[in-house]
């Protein structure tokens, strides 16, 4: 009697298990087309938004949207650490409801180790028309307490402009200090918030 038991409750824990598996599956298989389905949504209109921050050392170069600054201190980071273009990049995959950039391109993977942050954009660009969309407008806004960008901010645009293959009327590019506030403010880092707008590709 007992070891029929025993075998009953065998068999019912292979049949629990095999549901669950079975209802996991389900539910993955689920999951994959509503992406799928929300992916293919042939949407006028995406509206993205990107922030990244960088801690700001003696050392490193400071390079901000494509542009070598001179300063004392430059980002600490994996790659070249242009808060700009990660910035855009992080935007335009929000907007296309793709991994972001640290998925894309880890910090623990040596290629990318020094990296030129217009690779990032390059790929950007290559997924935002490879599902039919190319840039309405992107607004930036730079946080640096120091060095001054008032005169560089031209050729920012003219990086940006060129990399994503749109006009000037469809970039803008803001800067403001952090007030000395926090350690924006006291020099040791600095941020960008970047929102973009993308057109679908009549």
């Amino acid at each position: 009697m007992i070891i029929k038991l025993n075998i009953l409750i065998f068999i019912i824990l292979i049949i629990s298990s095999l549901c669950n598996a079975f209802m996991r599956n389900i539910n993955r298989i689920n999951n994959i087309k509503l992406r799928m389905a929300f992916d293919d949504e042939d949407l006028p209109l995406r509206i993205g938004h990107g922030f990244d921050i960088h801690r700001l050392i003696e050392g490193p170069k400071l390079v901000i949207g494509g542009v070598t600054i001179p300063h004392t201190k430059g980002a600490d980071a994996h790659s070249d650490g242009d808060a700009m273009y990660h910035s855009i990049v992080d935007a335009i995959l929000g907007a296309l409801t793709l991994p972001d950039i640290g998925q894309l391109f880890p910090d623990n993977d040596k290629q990318w180790k020094g990296a030129d942050s217009s690779i990032f954009m390059e790929e950007a660009y290559k997924k935002m028309t490879e599902r039919g969309y190319k840039i309405g407008n992107l607004d930036i806004t730079l946080i640096l307490q120091s060095p001054k960008v008032k005169d560089i901010k031209p050729a920012m645009k003219e990086n940006i402009v060129k990399l994503l293959r749109t006009t000037d009327g469809r970039v803008n590019i803001k800067a403001r200090t952090h007030e000395k506030v926090d350690s924006i403010g006291e020099g040791n880092s600095y941020a960008c918030h970047v929102v973009v707008m993308l057109q679908r590709v009549k």
